[in-house]
């Protein structure tokens, strides 16, 4: 496949070692994936996607764009023949779980394979601003140096490169980390805006409110409780006639069981097209009271102009300089709920009923999308990138030596623990 990014006319290996197996119609994660997919592709890269977990109902099908598929296990000897054979140029570790179980065996059977880091959002971040939700408070330099923080920084040392989804990660892991900038890559959502034109629905074909997020995704579930128990009675009470309509992959009991009619609180589960129910909706509510990352509910919301309103949580890392698509509620996770709640159905019947405030922020969506999201300017930066990681991997990897220190304990008590399990699994 030739592409306008460089494509080498000589083959180059990628496997991609995926935390789960993509599902872009599921997740932000699954989307952001398979525009890694995508870019690789254009770049001329084969590609064997490899997973050790269960496939779900809406995974996507790679094989339909010429990606192998492999399942492989967890603590298995055989992954070093199976890596060893395949010889990659590069690896691509689907989030820090999967750096920590495989990156020690990559290293020491294909040690001149690039290893890059998809941290997708940052785990401990997240982990760190739900502890501090449940808690009432608000989140402490403690909270951001627990142990799955420690896990998750040593991976990134351990890669020669780590996508950081978000610009606020970024400047977080530099400046509260003191993890080198070089070997950092700023990726955001990376959008095929030439596949796309502006929706046609205006305010007056809209109707009811729209909330979309996969269900074990922790804070899309926070979300949709918040919505159903504070926030959604008092719009309800404003808009006796609005509906809110609830999509998301893999809704458990407990979420379908909220679903009431009389209320206008619709469960719908999974949506098969998400798009198309985003255009037809008015507004999108994202409460989100913790998380990290990027929101991709709130990106397609704005790539279909619906005006949205979220949380600072909710916006983080999307500006970039941009004017936001929608209403910003000011939250911090030691805020009264009852007062969040109240500003928040404010803002959402305003934005709901105000057709001129609505078309000026449906505009600036589709303006930050433009600017900050097409895939046209941020393939060639990451592009630019590798090319320059390629040619001078020993260079690069000279200048971090916390890297090559954690590496070398990792290989040891990784390798000795990942043994152990091993041969006990031979004798159960």
């Amino acid at each position: 496949m030739t592409s306008k990014l460089s494509a080498s006319t000589t083959s180059k290996t990628l496997l991609i070692l995926g935390y789960v197996w993509p599902e872009p119609n599921s997740s932000a994660a699954g989307g952001h994936m398979m525009s890694l997919i995508q870019f690789f592709l254009g770049l001329g890269y084969d590609i064997t996607y490899a997973s050790p977990a269960q496939q779900g109902e809406h995974k996507f099908d790679l094989q339909k764009l010429g990606v192998t598929e492999i399942s492989v296990k967890l603590n298995c000897g055989s992954f070093d023949t199976f890596v060893t054979q395949l010889s990659p140029d590069l690896v691509l570790f689907d989030r820090f779980m999967l750096e920590e179980q495989f990156g020690w065996r990559v290293s020491k059977h294909c040690p001149n394979a690039i290893k890059i880091l998809d941290t997708e959002d940052l785990h401990s971040l997240r982990h760190a601003r739900q502890l501090a939700s449940k808690q009432k408070r608000s989140i402490s330099a403690d909270d951001l140096n627990q142990d799955l923080a420690k896990r998750e920084i040593a991976a990134i040392f351990r890669c020669d490169l780590t996508l950081v989804i978000s610009e606020y990660e970024m400047a977080l892991l530099q400046q509260h980390f003191a993890v080198p900038a070089h070997i950092l890559c700023h990726c955001p959502f990376m959008l095929d805006l030439e596949q796309h034109s502006p929706s046609s629905n205006g305010f007056a074909q809209r109707q009811h409110f729209i909330s979309i997020g996969n269900f074990r995704h922790e804070p899309n579930w926070d979300a949709v409780l918040c919505l159903k128990q504070t926030i959604w009675p008092l719009i309800r009470k404003q808009l006796p006639k609005a509906e809110l309509h609830i999509y998301g992959a893999y809704p458990p009991p407990k979420a379908t069981q909220l679903h009431n009619v009389k209320q206008g609180f619709l469960v719908k589960g999974w949506a098969v097209d998400a798009k198309q129910v985003m255009q037809q909706a008015r507004v999108c509510l994202a409460p989100l009271r913790f998380g990290a990352g990027l929101k991709g509910k709130l990106a397609e919301a704005m790539w279909c102009g619906t005006p949205n309103v979220t949380t600072t949580v909710g916006a983080e890392g999307m500006t970039m300089g941009q004017l936001w698509g929608g209403y910003v509620s000011e939250f911090d996770t030691s805020v009264d709920l009852d007062s969040f709640a109240q500003e928040f159905a404010t803002l959402a019947v305003n934005l709901y009923s105000n057709a001129t405030i609505w078309h000026e922020l449906q505009m600036l969506g589709y303006q930050l999308i433009q600017a900050n999201f097409d895939k046209r300017k941020i393939q060639p930066r990451l592009a630019e990138q590798l090319t320059t990681l390629q040619h001078n991997l020993p260079q690069h990897r000279s200048k971090n030596f916390i890297g090559q220190m954690l590496q070398h304990h990792h290989l040891k008590s990784t390798q000795y623990m990942s043994q152990w399990i091993e041969a006990k699994n031979k004798h159960t």
